[in-house]
């Protein structure tokens, strides 16, 4: 994970919020609060390779992997732009996960030449500018003259005080640090939402959320196999 180029940027001034929501004066250590609007974002998937995956250690392998599969799924759910990058692929890197590139058969990956930090690459500066959009989605790495949401669920490192350091930097940015349900929430914004609607994001939300999926499957169960409650519980509501 690196922050060096957002905190290079920042200080050219190249670092920005979306041109379409104007932003107070901020204060001394004042982020504005800013949401995610899914007809303005692009999802980038920034060296979450099979080689890498080995060195985080600030998760279970077994979460960390359903959220960055998760991360990557939400640019299918929202049919939102995705931009994927990979840093020296043909090393003991490797390429990304199988499952990622199949659900994206039509993006080609940007196989960086030997630039640690993607932003350092001008075919990875170019496909995310390629998009138009403003606000970027990030499972991974870095980014420009854009609002910044580090996924921070998708995101791996090599130690919990390793990852802590560098969300305080990053947060220092001006970048926001949210969860990858927050981000689902922020893009669909409201349960009425008819693209995605709650059909596609039910089962979503069942396959990378497990606790929350079982929840609705409980109350499926009630609801359609008649089923019934103990004594006592339905003072509960």
């Amino acid at each position: 994970m690196k922050t060096t180029a957002i905190l290079t940027l920042l200080s050219l001034g190249l670092l920005g919020h979306s041109q379409a929501t104007p932003q107070p004066t901020p204060s001394t250590n004042w982020v504005p609060w800013e949401r995610i609007n899914q007809n303005d974002s692009v999802l980038l998937i920034v060296d979450q390779q099979i080689g890498l995956f080995q060195l985080t250690r600030d998760w279970d392998p077994a979460v960390y992997k359903q959220n960055m599969l998760g991360h990557a799924a939400l640019g299918k759910l929202f049919d939102i732009p995705v931009v994927m990058t990979t840093s020296a692929e043909t090393g003991p890197n490797g390429p990304l996960p199988k499952e990622i590139t199949d659900m994206y058969p039509e993006v080609e990956v940007v196989q960086r030449k030997g630039e640690i930090n993607a932003w350092d690459s001008p075919e990875f500066r170019a496909a995310v500018r390629a998009t138009g959009k403003r606000q970027i989605i990030i499972g991974g790495i870095v980014t420009d003259v854009y609002s910044v949401f580090a996924n921070v669920e998708a995101s791996g490192t090599t130690s919990t005080l390793v990852r802590d350091t560098a969300n305080l930097r990053m947060q220092a940015a001006g970048v926001h640090l949210v969860s990858w349900f927050a981000v689902a929430g922020d893009l669909m914004r409201d349960w009425r939402n008819p693209s995605p609607g709650v059909a596609e994001v039910v089962p979503f939300v069942d396959e990378y959320l497990p606790a929350y999926g079982m929840l609705m499957r409980g109350h499926a169960a009630a609801v359609l196999k008649n089923g019934t409650v103990l004594p006592g519980v339905e003072d509960m509501i």
